[in-house]
């Protein structure tokens, strides 16, 4: 589970210095030769594609410009976001507000992922991934990942 940014100033703060973290934590794992399944809350939208309203939400933590820019560090640092690997143009989401009927509407995020190290998809360990958006019980719906080993 990621921090979330949206209490406070602070609290983003907070959410933007655990990411670096553990970027560089992880960063150290390959260093040491290991490949990495990163899965999780992330509490961050990555792109437009992966919200429902995103104008609206562009000054949101959740959605801003310097959360998604970590997002698009770990892409740059080798990682994949194993579903948009999949499904590039697939509009799913992960979360939806207990508010304004939004499950029930589908005005949802895609915030939990799993990130993989390139190599386990150049080697055709990840197979999969999905969103299991038909489980109910959460603010949240499972998200999974296909592994063969």
């Amino acid at each position: 589970y990621f921090p979330n940014g949206q209490m406070s100033d602070e609290r983003l703060s907070y959410k933007l210095g655990f990411y670096d973290w553990f970027l560089d934590y992880a960063q150290k794992l390959r260093d040491e030769g290991n490949s990495l399944i990163v899965t999780g809350d992330f509490n961050t939208a990555h792109n437009e594609i992966d919200l429902k309203n995103p104008a609206p939400n562009a000054k949101r933590s959740g959605f801003l410009r310097i959360e998604r820019d970590i997002l698009d560090k770990m892409v740059n640092m080798g990682y994949v976001d194993t579903f948009r690997h999949f499904y590039p143009e697939a509009v799913e989401y992960s979360w939806w507000s207990y508010r304004f009927n939004a499950r029930k509407n589908n005005a949802g995020w895609r915030i939990d992922y799993f990130f993989v190290t390139r190599d386990l998809i150049e080697n055709n360990i990840v197979k999969d991934a999905f969103i299991d958006n038909d489980i109910f019980g959460s603010d949240h719906c499972p998200v999974g990942l296909v592994v063969q080993v």
